[in-house]
Formats: structure tokens, C-alpha cells, sequence
């Protein structure tokens, strides 16, 4: 992981650069995948190919999606709170619709996919993201 302002190697758990003290989370001068100078206008990197432009509106809350997961999985919620609106329909229509003609047996099997996915996204390992490219706070 490389400072998007200054282009300096960081820690892979760093929050700000030691560097230039800035946030990783800011910039537009470096790829934060590989460390290579960009132009500011550029959508992706011309050395590695990562998408440079993230944040696309507000940042999502990593509680609430937990939450949502573990909670409301079985429909997909966390998924749709997230941008994710087609998975999110996946869960919804395999939980409601094939849990009609599998006597509720798909609707168990989509309720246990949310929760896990609802603790994966509290502990940070899986879902770090959300749709717009923005961590979750």
C-alpha cells in the first residue's frame, strides 16, 4: 500500500502516512496499489490498472451493515444498504421466492449467508467497501 499524496510506502494498517501525515484515504497524485505517479484527471492506473477513483458519495457505516447482515441477511438488506442492489435481489428473490417451493430450506441457507457475511463485514475482512469504492467508517 503506497500514499496517494506523496507516493511513500505505508504500513498496510496506517491510517495516515508517516511521510507526509496525511490520511490514505486522500490524494490523487499516486496509485495507492503500486506507488507510480498519475495524472490527477486519470480514472486508472496507467502501471497496474487499479480504479483510482473512489468515493463516490458518503461513506457507509460498517456497524449498520453488520448489523443489517446479521439481522436482515435473509433479504439482502445489508447488500442494498451497501450498493450492492444485485446481490442484494439475488438474496432476496433465492430467500422468498425459492424458499416457497423448498418448504423454507433456501430461505435457512440465505439467512445463514447474511449473518456471516454480516460478522465478516464487523471484523473487516471481507466486505471493506462499499458500491461507490468508499471504506466503510
Amino acid at each position: 500500500m503506497y500514499c496517494r499524496h506523496c507516493g511513500k510506502e505505508l504500513n498496510e494498517n496506517a491510517d495516515y502516512c508517516t511521510s507526509c501525515g496525511v490520511a490514505t484515504t486522500k490524494g490523487d497524485s499516486y496509485c495507492g496499489n503500486c506507488g507510480s505517479e498519475v495524472a490527477k484527471e486519470a480514472d486508472v492506473c496507467p502501471t497496474c490498472g487499479t480504479n483510482l477513483k473512489r468515493g463516490v458519495g458518503a461513506p457507509k457505516s460498517k456497524l449498520v451493515a453488520g448489523l443489517l447482515g446479521i439481522f436482515l441477511g435473509v433479504f439482502g438488506i445489508h447488500r442494498f444498504y451497501l450498493g450492492y442492489t444485485t446481490i442484494g435481489l439475488v438474496q432476496l428473490l433465492v430467500s422468498v421466492i425459492l424458499g416457497i417451493f423448498t418448504f423454507g430450506i433456501s430461505t435457512a441457507l440465505v439467512s445463514l449467508w447474511g449473518f456471516v457475511e454480516g460478522i465478516l463485514i464487523l471484523c473487516g475482512t471481507v466486505i471493506t467497501t462499499d458500491a461507490g469504492g468508499n471504506e466503510l467508517q
